[in-house]
């Protein structure tokens, strides 16, 4: 069997291209030849290599790269992956375009029940196409960094892409009102630049508050163990999320996350495996307790690192892919 994994925005290091490497990765222990293509690098493509299934990730973006190329697939499924739930159904613009895609799948992936019934509640006629199994994640990365957390700090951490969904600026002048009382907090900016528009306003906010504020710049996605193991806090302030791998990651290596109470971050349970806010008051709230409160983080972190142990296993993922390309071509 093979298997075409489609991400869009493919090799860039993003979440989905950290997610289909992992999934290719997974399926290749199980015998299958995967091939990785990129959705929206080249719109000169007009034909697919040959395989047995084609599994899209993002459904706007994958319909538009369908219908550049001369021949359609014969099958494929989607994984919803965040925006085309959360935002692109919702968008009159993008709406009908989603839902063509959806339409003709063999089989639609969400991450949790919640986005199961967002979708169905939209579009009810799809139930039988719709499963939803968690996503993966990969916590064992070998190589080192060298970054270092500063003696004597308290050090948050947002990986995140820089673009205007990630809503980082909120969390820079959110935590400029705790640095004022607690001068030794510190936070680490990760992820590359993916809105020029949106970098300028990040970058200006980076350059006001230098003597607290690192902006790391991207780095290879296997030296990200090295990072997690300097950092006390990860947050992840979006807007709109499928289901954060940069979360699972981090609760993997036992960090309390404190996030922005959206639906893709809803694989936190709030004050159990992590912290959720609805607004600034609840995020200085919760930020301040983690930076006082050892105990806090500790029992949150072995909380998260339990969670993901049990429930967000890689093989499991491959595994429940496999038997559902296994019943399409059946």
């Amino acid at each position: 069997m093979k298997i075409i994994l489609a991400s869009p925005h493919y090799p860039q290091l993003r979440g989905n291209t950290i997610t289909v490497q992992r999934i290719s990765d997974n399926l290749e222990k199980l015998d299958v030849e995967t091939e990785i293509i990129s959705t929206t690098t080249d719109a000169s493509v007009r034909s697919l290599p040959t395989a047995d299934i084609v599994h899209g990730f993002h459904a706007y973006n994958f319909y538009h790269f369908l219908q550049q190329l001369d021949t359609k697939p014969a099958h494929y499924i989607i994984t919803m992956t965040g925006t085309d739930l959360n935002l692109d159904l919702f968008d009159p613009d993008k709406r009908l375009d989603v839902l063509a895609c959806l339409h003709e799948a063999d089989a639609i992936h969400v991450f949790n029940k919640k986005a199961e019934e967002l979708l169905l509640k939209e579009i009810p006629w799809l139930t039988n196409k719709v499963f939803v199994l968690p996503q993966g994640t990969l916590s064992s990365f070998t190589a080192s960094s060298s970054f270092t957390k500063e003696p004597g700090s308290f050090l948050f951490f947002l990986p995140a892409g820089i673009r205007k969904v990630k809503n980082i600026p909120a969390a820079i002048t959110m935590l400029e009102k705790l640095h004022k009382h607690y001068p030794q907090l510190r936070l680490w900016l990760l992820g590359p630049i993916l809105e020029e528009s949106e970098n300028q306003i990040v970058m200006d906010l980076v350059d006001q508050h230098k003597e607290w504020i690192q902006y790391l710049g991207q780095v290879p996605h296997e030296v990200m163990g090295s990072i997690y193991r300097e950092v006390d806090v990860v947050l992840n302030t979006s807007l709109s999320e499928g289901q954060p791998a940069s979360i699972l990651e981090a609760m993997s290596y036992a960090l309390p996350v404190l996030a922005s109470d959206i639906p893709g971050n809803n694989l936190i349970s709030n004050k159990v495996t992590g912290l959720l806010y609805k607004n600034q008051i609840e995020f200085l709230d919760y930020a301040e307790k983690l930076m006082n409160n050892n105990k806090i983080r500790e029992s949150i972190g072995r909380a998260a690192e339990s969670y993901v142990s049990q429930y967000h296993s890689s093989e499991r993922e491959a595994e429940t892919f496999l038997k559902v390309y296994q019943a399409i071509l059946k």
